[in-house]
């Protein structure tokens, strides 16, 4: 295969660092486009890249832009080289935030992706334009959700998923047009290996949680037997978004990045106190009960789970993954199992209690 020229948004977030220590293990060269406040730290992070893995630093280059403005931001003479170089393109440039306001997250996920688009349109060479949405464009909707599926009127929980669903309708458009491929990870959690990660929400609020008092929390098991969280680690959605990206197979396909076997939220409590003493809960409390208590307005300031967070830990989804395990049966790949790196998470989490 000949080497291509990449361009990447979402630099230097966690997921989009991540990513590109696994692409930039060839001879590609990379665009990085870094708004003007993440400079310095995009830098730092090219070079780690570039002496981890013995790649010069020639093959990066960071450019300044923004998503939300014409033409990304980037100057006309820089546009046009970039332009002429870019085969595949990487859009994982984003907020993700379950608390964000209406305007900035329609701002930058739906005005942002739409020029996006428009940039990838215009490219004379383009081989690939990898998307990354999300399996919550799915909204409030319950069940079994297909890959194939996206439009709904089941409303959403925040503006988050709403602009995400919005974006992906415009990405979808672009199917009949040239070469896409759209990605929905499902919640991203650290490295199953080393445990690392950039930020603590999601299933760490359970960790930090049952850390806090653990041989007392044990008692109460605070999830239930009728609702699975879906987790994913993000090694596995970085190899698969890696490999994915090179099959033609995955051209014109939309693909769940998830567990097909995910724990239902009683497991998850379970693994995790496990994890941390030995021992399984005792009680569970019913579902009701749990979501009412999670509620009230002071018990974020007990349990570090914040009200836009709850719904996550009670919603009755299913993400059919049928399309993205055929193709990653192919390379190898498959999602591991909570179970087996749950320790893995809370080791980092113990080492590093503050990020």
């Amino acid at each position: 295969m000949a080497n291509k020229t990449i361009f990447l948004t979402g630099f230097p977030g966690f997921i989009a660092e991540r990513l590109l220590r696994n692409l930039a293990q060839g001879s590609d060269r990379f665009f990085l486009l870094v708004q003007g406040q993440f400079l310095q730290k995009a830098t730092r992070a090219v070079e780690r890249i570039s002496k981890r893995y013995g790649i010069a630093l020639e093959n990066f280059q960071i450019v300044e832009g923004d998503i939300t403005q014409e033409n990304l931001g980037i100057s006309s003479d820089k546009l046009e080289e970039i332009k002429q170089q870019t085969t595949d393109v990487f859009h994982l440039a984003a907020i993700y935030d379950l608390e964000v306001k209406r305007e900035p997250a329609y701002r930058v996920n739906v005005e942002g992706t739409r020029n996006v688009n428009e940039f990838v349109k215009s490219l004379p060479n383009l081989n690939r334009y990898n998307y990354v949405s999300t399996c919550y464009v799915a909204g409030k909707r319950e069940g079994l959700i297909l890959e194939t599926e996206l439009q709904h009127n089941a409303g959403f929980r925040n503006f988050y998923e709403e602009t995400k669903y919005l974006a992906e309708i415009e990405v979808e458009k672009l199917k009949q047009e040239i070469p896409v491929t759209i990605f929905r990870p499902s919640v991203v959690v650290g490295d199953s290996k080393t445990g690392e990660t950039a930020k603590y929400d999601g299933i760490y609020y359970l960790i930090h949680y049952y850390r806090m008092f653990p041989s007392l929390l044990r008692i109460f098991n605070v999830g239930n037997d009728r609702v699975r969280l879906n987790l994913v680690p993000v090694d596995f959605v970085v190899d698969a978004m890696d490999k994915l990206s090179k099959d033609e197979s995955a051209i014109g396909k939309t693909l769940a990045l998830a567990d097909p076997n995910p724990l239902t939220t009683k497991d998850l409590c379970d693994a995790i106190i496990e994890a941390i003493t030995g021992k399984k809960t005792i009680l569970t409390p019913p579902a009701s009960l749990v979501k009412w208590t999670l509620n009230l307005p002071f018990s974020p300031a007990i349990t570090g789970l914040p009200h836009a967070g709850v719904p996550y830990f009670f919603i009755s989804q299913t993400y059919d993954t049928s399309l993205a395990s055929n193709l990653l049966a192919k390379h190898g790949i498959s999602c591991p199992r909570f179970t087996d790196y749950v320790k893995n998470l809370i080791a980092f989490v113990e080492k590093n209690p503050k990020l």
